[in-house]
């Protein structure tokens, strides 16, 4: 069975075949210590999350009211603990830009 969202098998096909040195990144992550929320990709020694944006031109959860909120209050949590987090849409996921952001990775180390 294949897991996670079409948007999010992109991403880890492009980031682990098509961009060269690529940290290794660990998908649904648990980040936090008493929620339930989790990133959809994130390298806890960087303390880098990657969180792919899906539905945002017909009505996604990240769209409505209701879920936008609860994105702000998962990504100020994340900040809070440290987390840098990066928020990709789909016209992001290309090797140009995921070598960009693996650059800038990288520079952490």
């Amino acid at each position: 069975m294949k897991r996670g969202s079409t948007l999010e098998r992109r991403f880890s096909l492009i980031w682990t075949k098509a961009c060269t040195g690529a940290p290794k990144m660990i998908p649904e992550f648990k980040f936090h210590p008493k929620r339930r929320w989790r990133f959809d990709f994130a390298n806890p020694l960087l303390m880098v999350a990657i969180e792919i944006e899906g539905g945002i031109w017909n009505g996604g959860r990240h769209t409505t009211g209701r879920g936008f909120i609860a994105d702000c209050e998962k990504y100020n949590e994340a900040l809070k603990l440290g987390w840098k987090v990066m928020r990709l849409t789909k016209s992001q996921l290309t090797v140009p830009y995921l070598q960009g952001l693996i650059q800038w990775m990288n520079s952490l180390e």
